[in-house]
This record gives structure tokens, C-alpha cells and sequence, in this order.
């Protein structure tokens, strides 16, 4: 904005992957992403000069993206947006009723076509989850925003934000349990 040429490809270098990566969980679709955070990078740069606090650019860059996101599936058909109910989400309980069962993960091998296997299992999951569980998880879990930048992004509460998060992880967790244990992972039980 001050003149320096090389300002916006500093500014999409440091920025590009990352909002490119939220744009095509939060899409599903890579050509959207593509466009999504193609059009959240101009518009942030063109609008530098409206950012308040420019210590907290990166929240702000974020909710511009997320903004272009919400844009992009109003063009698109979707499946409209649906609580997740807690009750869904627990664990299975034994034949006896008693015990929850869950998947043993610990007894996962380490090598890397199990890794591979179980990073896609994730992005599936991720990308199964209603839009607004699968952007609270992406800003907190995948890109380390704080719950208050979250929020600001979301234009929700922090409250809402944990209620969100908590939920989206109960989601992974009981859709990546049923992927391990039809995968072989292995059961134990807790009391």
C-alpha cells in the first residue's frame, strides 16, 4: 500500500497455503478453494487499510476467507446445516451394558501407509462435519487460533465456540472409533 512492490507476494506466500488448506476443508472441493483463497487474499490486501489491530492480521485474513467460503457455498448446493447431538456421539456400551467400548489406538502400527491411511480417514471426517463444527475445528484444532480469535472470525461467542469444538470432536472421535475398529484397530474396555 506504501509503495513496496514485492509487499502483496510477501503477504501470499506467508498466507497462501494456510488459507488454501482451510478453503478446501471448509469447500471440499479444490477448484473452489482455489478461487475461494485466490479472492480471500485480494480482498485482504485491498482492504489492508480498514484492518483496526494490525497485530491480529491473521484472524482477520481468516474471517475474510471464511466470509469468501459461506459466499462461494451460497452458489452451490449443500446439505442443509444440523446440530449434532451429544447423545449420537458416546461410545458404545458392551454386550452386558455395562463397559463403553472403545477402540484401542495405541495398538495402531507406525508406519507410514497406516499414517496415511488414518490422515485420510481424518480429512474425511473433518470434511462429514456440518460447516460450522468443521470451522471451529479447523481455526483451533488445524490452524492454533485462539477460542477468542475463533470467535471473532465465527462472529459467535466463545462460549459458542467451545460448545462447537466440543462437539466436532466428539463427531471425530466417534466417526474415526468406527474406522478403527472396522480397520482392525483393536477394542478395550473402560469402566
Amino acid at each position: 500500500m506504501a509503495g513496496d512492490q514485492g509487499a502483496f507476494d510477501r503477504f501470499v506466500e506467508h498466507f497462501r497455503s494456510k488459507i488454501f488448506r482451510y478453503s478446501w476443508l471448509m469447500c471440499g472441493n479444490r477448484e473452489d478453494a482455489e478461487e475461494v483463497a485466490q479472492e480471500a487474499l485480494l480482498k485482504a490486501f485491498e482492504s489492508f487499510g480498514q484492518l483496526r489491530e494490525p497485530e491480529r492480521v491473521r484472524p482477520w485474513v481468516f474471517r475474510i476467507a471464511k466470509n469468501a467460503c459461506l459466499m462461494k457455498r451460497r452458489k452451490s448446493t449443500f446439505a442443509p446445516e444440523h446440530e449434532l447431538s451429544l447423545d449420537e456421539l458416546m461410545p458404545g456400551r458392551s454386550d452386558d451394558g455395562g463397559k463403553l467400548e472403545i477402540a484401542d489406538w495405541s495398538r495402531l502400527p507406525e508406519d507410514s501407509a497406516m499414517q496415511a491411511e488414518m490422515q485420510q480417514a481424518l480429512r474425511q471426517a473433518v470434511s462429514e462435519l456440518p460447516e460450522m463444527y468443521r470451522s471451529v475445528i479447523l481455526l483451533r484444532d488445524l490452524e492454533e487460533l485462539s477460542t477468542q480469535d475463533t470467535a471473532r472470525i465465527l462472529d459467535v461467542s466463545e462460549d459458542t465456540v467451545k460448545t462447537r469444538l466440543h462437539r466436532a470432536r466428539l463427531a471425530l472421535r466417534q466417526k474415526l472409533d468406527a474406522h478403527l475398529r472396522v480397520n482392525g484397530g483393536g477394542l478395550h474396555e473402560t469402566a
